[in-house]
This record gives structure tokens, C-alpha cells and sequence, in this order.
């Protein structure tokens, strides 16, 4: 791991912690924390990318935003790290205005899809990354510039052979807590219940972070529920939720 991802806190770690070289390999992106594939998307969402992502898409680059000259108004900004269909995405956007948001996807068909709504529902405050994460955190995002980081329903990798590609361990939530601004939160929620325990673990072990409750979060009232949580209820899953705060 390089010095500059290592330079803000303590490297204390949890004990499913992977290799040094599985450390690496996810930051400078020879193991990647999705398999991209080709999924479906409609002409709509193609068009809906061709037309106007140049509005809402952000081009990926070596070098630091200016996050002030994103927006039409300077304003905290949330960023999302994979947001599926945007259906929370644009909603959360929508009530709670006084916020900008950026969101990272991979995937063309989800990034189509928000681009729909955020046209249909005029919503201004929101920017999209079609990139890796990880590589976006690393190049992009200035430390200490983000007022918060939403990781709803990530793939949870559950063979134990593929938890290397978790994002949720602890050297990525190290460099997402270092690009937090002091006060900023990490708010992460999945319905795998052994997942969420290794997350736990990953944030507890990083000493720039304070988890706000006792254990697991409640339901915070702000956040709709997404797709994939309507999956999992109707599979009669419970979710587990995670408040932490930046020292």
C-alpha cells in the first residue's frame, strides 16, 4: 500500500483482513470489487446516456475534482459507491436538497436508468461516475472533502475464495474514511448477515471512525428502501445497518 493511503491514522486491522498482496491488488485495481458484464439495457437508458450523459457523467481522471465547479450550488457532498438502478439514489437527492450527491456505477444500464429520473424529476444535485470505486477514491476525491459515503447492498462475495473482491474491507474503508471530512459518515447496509459482521469488523478496526450506536444502526428515516431490500424482505431476509462517524 502506498504512503499517501496510509498516511492519516493508524493501519489497525481486523483479523479476516486479506493478504498484503490482495491489499494491493484491490487498490491499484488488478483485483476489482465487481465482474463487469454485459447486462441488459434498454434503447431508452442507451439514448437516455447518449443524449444527456454529457450533463450528469463525469469523466474519469488521474487528478482531483474541484468539487465546487460540479454543481450548480456549492453544497456538502454525498458520494454513492454503487447504486444499482439510482432508485434511491435520486430519491434521497430529491428530500434532502441541502446536500450534493456523486454516484459511482459501473454498470450502463443503472447509469441510464438514474439519468431518466434525474431529467423526469428535475433534480439537479446529483453526478455520475461510470468507474471502479476504489480508482476514483484514489485519484479523484481530495482527503477530507466528503461530508458522506453511502455503500447500500454491496456484493457481498460469499465464497470464501472471492472475499478478496469484498469492498468493505479494511484498506478500502481506510481510504474512504480518509477522504471523509472530519464529521462526515459511512453508511453502509446489506441483508447477508455475515457480511455485515465483516464490514463491522473492517470499521471498527479503523481508528479514523466511531460507529454512532451500540452495535448495528437502526433504520435511518431518510433512506428509502431499495431494490434490493424489497428483494430481500420478500425473501424474508432481515437488513443490517452501519452509522459511523469520522473523528
Amino acid at each position: 500500500m502506498s504512503k499517501p493511503e496510509m498516511e492519516e491514522g493508524q493501519d489497525r486491522k481486523p483479523e479476516q483482513t486479506q493478504s498484503m498482496s490482495q491489499e494491493i491488488g484491490l487498490l491499484d485495481g488488478s483485483i476489482r470489487s465487481f465482474v463487469k458484464r454485459s447486462g441488459r439495457i434498454t434503447e431508452a437508458q442507451r439514448r437516455a446516456i447518449k443524449l444527456l450523459g454529457p450533463k450528469y457523467i463525469i469523466p474519469f481522471s488521474e487528478e482531483l475534482l474541484i468539487l465546487e465547479e460540479l454543481f450548480p450550488q456549492n453544497r456538502p457532498i454525498i458520494l454513492e459507491i454503487g447504486f444499482g438502478s439510482g432508485q434511491a439514489t435520486w430519491r434521497i437527492a430529491q428530500e434532502r436538497p441541502e446536500f450534493n450527491y456523486l454516484g459511482i456505477e459501473v454498470y450502463a444500464s443503472g447509469v441510464g436508468r438514474l439519468i431518466m429520473d434525474l431529467e423526469l424529476h428535475a433534480i439537479e444535485n446529483v453526478r455520475i461516475l461510470q468507474q471502479d470505486a476504489i480508482a476514483v477514491l484514489r485519484h479523484m476525491i481530495a482527503p477530507r472533502s466528503l461530508a458522506g459515503i453511502h455503500v447500500f447492498y454491496p456484493d457481498p462475495w460469499p465464497k470464501k475464495r472471492h472475499h478478496k473482491r469484498r469492498l468493505m474491507q479494511y484498506p478500502i474503508v481506510f481510504l474512504m474514511a480518509q477522504k471523509l471530512m472530519p464529521g462526515g459518515y459511512l453508511y453502509c447496509v446489506t441483508d447477508i448477515e455475515e457480511y455485515a459482521s465483516f464490514a463491522k469488523a473492517s470499521l471498527d478496526a479503523c481508528s479514523l471512525l466511531e460507529n454512532q450506536y451500540e452495535g448495528f444502526a437502526p433504520f435511518q428515516p431518510w433512506r428509502p428502501e431499495t431494490r434490493f431490500e424489497n428483494l430481500a424482505k420478500e425473501a424474508g431476509n432481515q437488513h443490517f445497518e452501519l452509522f459511523y462517524r469520522k473523528n
